[in-house]
């Protein structure tokens, strides 16, 4: 463990956002086991760390929340959080959600899906240029939940512009937790009672209407309290990290045009490509967790009460679990993913994620094979919990 100044990383600092994985492989080779004095936490980077230590909670328990601003401010969790939960809750709360939240739900979305992206892509062909973030990366994601949800369109971007907002920080700023803006979901109230008069098919009827048996053994169905706090989750998860990925996926293709072209000439490859970009340039770098036992990291002790921070972008490119981890590879056998997280954690809406980078991909190839970033004008996003283009603007030809 090292607390030396010349290796000193701070996750808030934008010194780092532009390119993170130096400092990130200094610290998986000098200093596996990271202790911040500054912010108080510790980090681990390596592949086989964060394997063996994420899905264990009984010793990183997620109760507390899963990042740092959140674990230092102790706010409390409302019920039904469940990416802020420990078993037997989390199990009750996620089980139910996956109740609804299914495959085929997932799949019966993609018509709907590649439908929006024609009509939001076919009016940028002879543009020339545009901002693929303005254009299409921040207007899609939510433009997906609000199909899931059964929100009209008209106020979908309202919704996004509140759940971005609650995430966004000034460069080098730390989340503002104060009255509890962040896990505050009273924006989606008028949906949930205009829907229960005005039932449909879509995720926000079903979290309405389908039973369950609680931890107190009562048979009943969610209160709106209780589905405010789904609808949030399933929102927030869902909209910022998705939006990201396509800026990447823009960014990254735009630096390496060889595999651009090879994903043109055969879309089949599209679903891995999504893949290496999630492993390559991953929109979450950092899940927290906080520590309930003393625990040993490469033989120095981490006590009890400490906050972690398993730093997910650091692993996935650790040499010991991927050969040439700075290497784009569109072909790379990727294998398990921690972008997604793993164990009782992982994303349940990791399916419909790849469903929509994969139809988003595919469009904006189809609509345009080439194009060039102006990288000078390019802006990268401020939050502490994500890391993405807020601005990309791109030449076509």
């Amino acid at each position: 463990m090292t607390t030396d100044t010349a290796l000193a990383w701070d996750p808030y600092d934008q010194t780092y956002a532009a390119d993170p994985y130096p400092i990130y492989q200094r610290l998986r080779e000098q200093a596996p086991l990271y202790y911040n004095e500054q912010y108080d936490f510790y980090a681990v980077t390596r592949f086989a760390d964060i394997d063996r230590s994420v899905p264990n909670w009984k010793t990183f328990s997620s109760a507390r929340g899963g990042v740092l601003e959140i674990i230092k401010s102790g706010m409390e969790m409302p019920p039904g959080t469940l990416i802020f939960e420990d078993p037997p809750s989390h199990d009750l709360h996620r089980g139910l959600l996956a109740r609804v939240f299914t495959p085929r739900r997932v799949l019966g979305l993609e018509p709907k899906i590649r439908e929006f992206c024609v009509r939001t892509l076919d009016p940028l062909i002879g543009a020339g240029e545009f901002d693929m973030v303005e254009a299409f990366g921040k207007e899609f994601p939510m433009r997906v939940i609000g199909m899931l949800l059964g929100i009209p369109e008209s106020d979908q971007a309202d919704i996004r512009d509140a759940g971005n907002e609650a995430l966004q920080t000034q460069p080098g700023g730390q989340m503002d937790l104060s009255g509890g803006a962040l896990m505050s979901g009273e924006i989606f109230g008028p949906y949930i009672d205009w829907r229960r008069e005005n039932p449909s098919d879509d995720l926000m009827t079903e979290l309405l209407t389908n039973e369950f048996t609680d931890e107190n053994g009562v048979t009943r169905t969610l209160t709106r309290d209780e589905i405010l706090t789904y609808v949030t989750v399933v929102a927030g998860a869902g909209n910022e990290t998705t939006g990201r990925l396509i800026g990447w996926a823009t960014s990254t293709l735009a630096k390496f045009p060889d595999a651009r072209d090879e994903l043109v000439a055969d879309p089949s490859l599209i679903p891995n490509a999504i893949e290496e970009l999630l492993r390559f340039e991953p929109p979450g770098h950092a899940l927290a967790r906080y520590v309930t036992t003393d625990v040993e990291f490469h033989g120095q002790s981490v006590p009890a009460g400490s906050t972690m921070l398993f730093v997910l972008a650091a692993a996935n490119r650790d040499p010991a679990r991927y050969p040439e981890p700075n290497t784009f590879d569109i072909r790379r056998r990727i294998g398990q993913q921690l972008t997604f997280g793993f164990g009782g954690h992982y994303c349940l809406g990791a399916a419909l994620a790849r469903l929509e980078g994969r139809i988003a991909l595919e469009e904006i190839l189809r609509h345009f094979p080439r194009w060039e970033v102006d990288w000078a004008q390019a802006k990268l996003g401020s939050t502490s919990v994500v890391r993405g283009w807020e601005s990309l603007p791109i030449t076509v030809g």
